[in-house]
């Protein structure tokens, strides 16, 4: 009751009872580019912007965007691309104008997506505004050292000393998944934190298809087909998938796999598959626009991977909500996700991998009735955009609350 009281005085702002706020949104990557955390902003932005609050994009500039193009809502700052990224961008330059920006908004909270450029002008603008910032940890560093000097001059421990400094007097920290919380808790975080998984449009994949992803790449309708979606990157282990195309294929002779993305890895996993003699059922698409990819999920029957390194996977929870079975490593976030098989499976060897690919590829699952759509409609409820909004909100009100609250012992905030 002491809080609801206390809320009215607040710089949150209240519309037909809902919290209503005004968050502007620092990050190195937003579309045109293609990536994880470019859809997942791209997700939270149009669900908060939903539900009535006011969201700002604080971002790089992009070579496929105009600088002279209007984009409602969205601030671009001048950059250059990043070190071995050149995919990525990191801003040169900005940090006074993005404050001057941010206090004509009147901005109640920050929410950095960025360890780097943006994420740290974002911190500079909450401190001299005086107000909440927020930070969501998207990325597993330590999984990707190798980019830079191939390994040689940044170390696990860099990582360690990076983010300590970066999460240094942060109001709050959202970690995507258990594995990304674990590890910020090894590294000795103390900012307040908490699991916030990453939710989807879930209406974007029940949208009728006008595209056929079988007949554009010459695949009969009855052909057994995995996909991958990815950035071709090395620490993704898309060689693992190629290498076991052909123990698949000793049990589904007629099956292939569909590669989608693009990334440094690309021409060393063609290659590959050539070697393995594997032209006829390994297929490269190259990298698609993020509006057509529910196309893709509904044209396969298994989408696969034996990627170690991701935080939380959107690719995994996107093909769930096409209603595709996954098949991906086993770890606790990925155990709890799948914990029926007709959403898919895990597995720890590979043996475990084939087996459960096979059976996805003969015998495909039927989500659309029964039990089973029961089960799928009760997954989709709990990772959609709503969900993941409301989240967001409920820990902007916690850190704003413990942000702004008088420091009086007697004030009851339970």
């Amino acid at each position: 009751m002491a809080i609801a009281c206390y809320l009215r005085n607040t710089k949150l702002h209240h519309k037909k009872g809902e919290l209503v706020v005004n968050i502007g949104i620092f990050t190195d990557t937003y579309f045109p580019q293609v990536s994880g955390v470019a859809t997942s902003i791209r997700t939270l932005k149009n669900e908060l912007e939903r539900q009535g609050n006011q969201v700002y994009i604080f971002t790089t500039t992009d070579p496929h965007v105009d600088k002279d193009t209007y984009e409602r809502n969205i601030f671009r700052f001048s950059s250059i691309p990043f070190i071995s990224f050149t995919d990525r961008r990191i801003a040169v330059r900005g940090l006074f104008q993005a404050y001057e920006i941010a206090k004509e908004l009147n901005l109640d909270i920050v929410h950095t997506q960025t360890e780097f450029s943006m994420g740290v002008i974002g911190k500079f603008v909450a401190k001299n505004l005086n107000i909440p910032c927020v930070h969501t940890y998207h990325t597993m560093y330590e999984d990707y050292l190798h980019y830079v000097a191939n390994g040689k001059l940044l170390k696990p421990v860099h990582v360690k000393e990076g983010t300590l400094a970066f999460c240094y007097h942060l109001s709050g920290v959202i970690a995507p998944s258990d594995r990304v919380l674990d590890k910020l808790t090894d590294y000795g975080v103390k900012s307040q934190m908490r699991i916030i998984p990453t939710g989807i449009d879930i209406g974007m994949y029940a949208k009728e298809l006008h595209t056929d992803i079988r007949t554009k790449y010459h695949i009969s309708k009855d052909t057994p087909l995995m996909l991958s979606i990815s950035r071709l990157a090395y620490e993704k282990n898309l060689a693992q998938v190629i290498d076991w195309v052909p123990d698949i294929l000793t049990k589904v002779p007629d099956a292939k796999l569909m590669i989608v993305g693009d990334g440094p890895a690309k021409q060393d996993l063609m290659d590959q598959a050539d070697k393995l003699g594997l032209a006829d059922h390994v297929i490269f698409t190259g990298e698609i626009s993020n509006d057509h990819v529910n196309a893709f999920y509904r044209a396969a029957d298994v989408f696969v991977s034996a990627s170690e390194s991701e935080s939380q996977g959107l690719t995994y929870i996107e093909a769930m909500a096409a209603g595709l079975p996954v098949v991906v490593t086993t770890s606790d976030y990925t155990d709890a996700l799948l914990n029926n098989p007709t959403l898919g499976q895990t597995y720890q060897d590979a043996s475990g991998y084939v087996d459960a690919v096979v059976n996805y590829l003969t015998e495909p699952v039927q989500n659309n009735t029964g039990k089973a759509k029961g089960i799928l409609q009760k997954k989709l409820k709990a990772i959609s955009a709503e969900t993941f909004a409301d989240r967001v909100v409920d820990f902007y009100h916690n850190v704003t609350v413990e942000q702004e609250l008088p420091k009086d012992p007697t004030i009851n905030i339970e």
